[in-house]
């Protein structure tokens, strides 16, 4: 019997997740939204699609929360983006009020769940799952770290004209522009990456990477990336269905691990079928062990504004 996965949000991210787990054979995909229609006619387009990729796995579209009953893991990317002249506390409080109704409702349909948070603000997102949901701390993960390591990735394999496959890094903290990129534990096919590149411009590549997300943006002018954001969420979700127990950079709830505690953030965790199954603490410079608090207070900040707004939320 194949795993059921459900995916909240059919919009670029949410139906190109859906697509990426579908072809992969191992999943049948419930691709949920408000939108009446929308679900329906992209889930049908992928599923005639199959036929061609090889494979007989299932998907449906809905706008009915029954149909994602009994889901092993949902995937939830609803949210609304940040627009111009929104601020961010009408950023957090908007997508606040979406996520917990679809906390609820998912919870209600797939109590065993694992839930997979890619609504932004992410780590906020997350820290809001978890209180809502009323699951174990394993059980309610934030895609983020993946997405900037990748990125990171990416412009160091560029830079040095090397395979991606030879570049080891991992970005921590949160997810936006105090993001903690770490230079120290980052190497190409063995070489430490500081021997390779010009400390000038590895900050240079540091900073492209913190701005990565608003890079393409501006590049697209209206919209936002959703070909490595449904990538990364695909390496979770299949790292927790296969019990494949990666070491990868996720956002997840820390109670004391790197100095932080009762508190989303991104470091690095072994994912198995139990979800969240270690927590890989590693030994920071003091400028990086600097960086990650700073990019924690900036998450507290918006998680102390959720508590303020519903107080009874909190746990």
């Amino acid at each position: 019997m194949r795993t059921k996965i459900t995916v909240v949000g059919a919009g670029n991210v949410g139906a190109t997740t859906a697509q990426r787990i579908l072809e992969r054979g191992y999943a049948d995909i419930v691709l949920l939204d408000i939108v009446e229609g929308l679900p329906q006619g992209k889930a049908l387009d992928m599923l005639e699609s199959l036929p061609v990729m090889g494979r007989d796995s299932q998907i449906v579209g809905t706008n009915n929360y029954d149909d994602s009953a009994d889901s092993d893991i949902v995937v939830i990317t609803s949210g609304v983006p940040r627009k111009p002249g929104m601020s961010r506390d009408d950023f957090l409080f908007t997508n606040m009020d979406i996520v917990s109704s679809v906390i609820k409702q998912v919870v209600k349909a797939s109590p065993d769940c694992i839930l997979v948070m890619v609504a932004n603000p992410l780590d906020a997102m997350s820290q809001l799952a978890y209180w809502e949901s009323g699951f174990k701390k394993n059980r309610v993960i934030g895609m983020a770290g993946i997405l900037d390591t990748a990125r990171f990735r990416t412009f160091l394999a560029e830079e040095l004209k090397v395979s991606v496959g030879d570049v080891q890094a991992y970005v921590l903290g949160g997810h936006g522009d105090t993001m903690v990129p770490l230079v120290g534990f980052t190497s190409v096919a063995g070489v430490p990456v500081s021997q390779l590149i010009p400390e000038n411009r590895l900050n240079e590549i540091v900073q492209r990477t913190r701005d990565g997300g608003a890079e393409i943006v501006n590049l697209l002018k209206a919209g936002s990336a959703y070909y490595a954001p449904s990538a990364a969420v695909a390496q979770m979700v299949e790292s927790i269905v296969l019990d494949r127990k990666q070491i990868l950079p996720c956002c997840v709830y820390l109670e004391g691990e790197y100095g932080i505690n009762q508190l989303y953030g991104g470091v690095p965790v072994k994912l198995g079928e139990q979800g969240v199954e270690e927590i890989i603490e590693v030994q920071l410079s003091d400028a990086e062990s600097k960086a990650l608090d700073e990019s924690t207070k900036s998450v507290q900040e918006l998680v102390d504004k959720m508590k303020e707004r519903s107080p009874e939320l909190a746990r």
